[in-house]
């Protein structure tokens, strides 16, 4: 597929996330293939992916377009997906459609700590990146407008709201976050993915509603001990 015709596949769309942590009861990569065949079933019009071995066994599943990502800890970084070159390399060469990046880039107060392994600044990585693959359509996992800027004024070709809640200065965030999301749409001009804290089919259908091109739905569907947990947590 040519870019346009993996945006266009995604457009309006459901993507389902099939990730799971070694941490996790599903930690396996069949697992994860078949959760995605089992959302391809369901109508997803694409998948996001953590790992070079899950993408593996998901594109020997299911065709739809996948977004990949490789979740690697650094001990001179809080950045974590996908942060270097290293990621990189290996998510285009597993065929990932996009790959998504931590576009993250701090406050004042905390700046550094969202500089990537080796001290190298978003703008220094990702000239770099574009440089080396131009014809990849990458996605900036954001957490607040001012990134979300930054990330067009780059050249990101999606912008996602995956990382609203998650940075130390919008922790405390009401997810999904809406707000950050209509911003996103009225007064940028790249193409937004909604991702993070959507639990309901109502909530989806608001953001797509909002005007967003695609959005990202993980813990709700595929993680099952995160799903009980919600049930639980409302009858105690």
């Amino acid at each position: 597929m040519t870019n346009e015709e993996i945006l266009n596949k995604i457009n309006g769309g459901l993507i389902v996330s099939c990730q799971a942590l070694e941490s996790e009861p599903l930690y396996d990569s069949y697992i994860m293939s078949k959760m995605a065949w089992a959302a391809k079933l369901g109508g997803a019009v694409g998948i996001r992916a953590n790992t070079v071995v899950d993408i593996k066994a998901i594109k020997e599943k299911v065709d739809l377009p996948i977004i990949g990502i490789i979740k690697q800890e650094y001990d001179d970084s809080d950045v974590y997906i996908t942060p270097t070159m290293a990621e990189v390399d290996a998510l285009v060469e597993v065929g990932c459609e996009i790959i998504a990046i931590d576009a993250t880039i701090g406050r004042q107060i905390d700046a550094t700590n969202r500089l990537r392994p080796n001290g190298i600044t978003l703008e220094s990585f990702f000239k770099e990146v574009r440089k080396k693959y131009p014809n990849q359509l990458f996605m900036a996992d954001t957490s607040a407008f001012d990134e979300g800027k930054k990330a067009e004024e780059l050249g990101f070709d999606l912008i996602g709201t995956t990382m609203a809640g998650y940075t130390p200065y919008t922790k405390g965030t009401s997810l999904p976050d809406f707000t950050l999301m209509e911003r996103y749409v009225n007064e940028l001009h790249t193409p937004v993915i909604a991702e993070g804290g959507i639990w309901v089919p109502e909530q989806l259908k608001k953001a797509l509603d909002i005007g967003v091109h695609a959005a990202v739905v993980g813990t709700a569907i595929t993680r099952p001990r995160d799903i009980t947990r919600h049930f639980v947590d409302a009858i105690k």
